[in-house]
């Protein structure tokens, strides 16, 4: 029998009133935040003095807004976010046509909000913007085994662990389309990332760099961790979440007990106060916290716990529920004087002005989070799954 998150929260009156209450918070709040963004011409992304703060069309988060307002759709039903949604999804079609400057985050660009809508609705622009995001995806694929994460000379052999929460874009081109070809390339880096980037306690690098050529293994940087060898927090999230969403979409028995071992190292890295350190080996002073690490993590944690049996998944819920409700205590920023809501997240240790900001999918994963705990069955990186 697997563990049932849900009827657990329910069964716990304490912790279904804080998640209705959760429920309402998101509410007032998105909605003060679509009004700001109703302000400016461009993504929400991270905020300045209180506002938006302008970000290009092709960067990399720019997916997670419209998803945000999926997500409050579901959860609410009200068409105000429907609307922000459809709107901001156009916009990212500028991206799609200077696709030769996109890079591996085109699931995150794309399935998460254009894959959800069609899957709600059939939308056929919809289709076809997540389809080409996953063409784009399986053409940067070595065949040494390993997606290119990003352009730029001298990068041809630079892949990174935040492409594991990417791959469910190319599972859902096979899946939609019937040709195994996306889903075969999703398993190889998959693989390839078991063998490179987890280390055996759990683990793991942020970059690897392998030779383009051959698919030796040359080096691994530190990235936006601390230092090479060090554990940056949210790589630990990335891997957590995406290899859970792997065995998801294949069944394969290797992508859960990789994403079961990372899991245990990162609860265990977390005990103290339940909001993740930027990098689990960096040094006492800056405490620098990362509010995106402990979201994604706690996120990925509770889809972990309901494919898992019901004592196991129990572990995996009660670490998912200590990370949401310390960040919440902690971190949280609810009031009208900012749009976003968590403010220690952090961009990468060496980036002093991103240390302790508000990212747009730091707030994302929390609010996803909250819905899977309020029941929704729609998962926005599994989008046209039938429960």
């Amino acid at each position: 029998m697997h563990f049932d998150f849900v009827k657990e929260t329910q069964r716990n009156k304490a912790r279904a009133e804080w998640v209705e209450q959760m429920a309402e918070k998101l509410d007032a709040k998105m909605t003060f935040a679509v009004k700001k963004a109703n302000e400016v011409d461009f993504m929400p992304y991270s905020t300045e003095n209180g506002q938006w703060k302008e970000t290009r069309i092709g960067w990399w988060t720019n997916g997670f807004w419209p998803a945000t307002m999926w997500q409050m759709y579901l959860l609410t039903g009200k068409q105000l976010y429907r609307d922000e949604a459809v709107r901001t999804e156009a916009m990212l079609d500028e991206a799609l046509r200077d696709f030769k400057n996109l890079s591996h985050d085109v699931g995150f660009m794309w399935l998460i909000h254009s894959g959800v809508r069609y899957a709600l609705e059939k939308n056929q622009d919809s289709y076809d913007r997540t389809l080409f995001a996953a063409e784009v995806l399986a053409g940067r694929f070595n065949p040494n085994g390993f997606i290119r994460a990003w352009n730029g000379e001298g990068r041809e052999g630079w892949a990174i662990i935040d492409c594991m929460m990417n791959l469910p874009i190319l599972y859902w081109a096979s899946e939609v389309t019937g040709d195994p070809r996306y889903r075969l390339i999703a398993m190889q880096h998959a693989d390839t990332s078991i063998r490179n980037f987890v280390r055996d306690d759990g683990s793991c690098n942020h970059i690897v760099i392998f030779d383009a050529n051959t698919g030796e293994f040359l080096d691994n940087p530190g990235g936006q961790g601390y230092e090479s060898g060090s554990s940056w927090s949210r790589g630990q999230a990335w891997a957590l979440y995406g290899f859970t969403l792997s065995y998801l979409h294949t069944g394969k028995q290797e992508y859960l007990d990789t994403a079961k071992r990372v899991a245990h190292y990162f609860i265990s890295e977390c005990m103290e106060d339940f909001v993740p350190r930027c990098d689990f080996r960096q040094p006492a002073e800056p405490d620098l916290k990362d509010n995106a690490a402990g979201n994604i993590a706690a996120s990925g944690l509770l889809e972990l716990s309901r494919v898992v049996p019901e004592l196991e998944g129990r572990i995996y819920y009660e670490a998912a529920m200590r990370i949401l409700q310390a960040q919440e205590a902690t971190c949280a920023d609810w009031t009208e004087t900012t749009p976003a809501i968590f403010t220690k997240c952090t961009s990468a240790w060496h980036d002093i002005p991103g240390r302790h900001m508000q990212m747009n999918y730091g707030d994302f994963y929390f609010l996803e989070a909250i819905g899977k705990l309020r029941g929704e069955k729609r998962l926005a990186w599994y989008p046209n799954r039938e429960e």
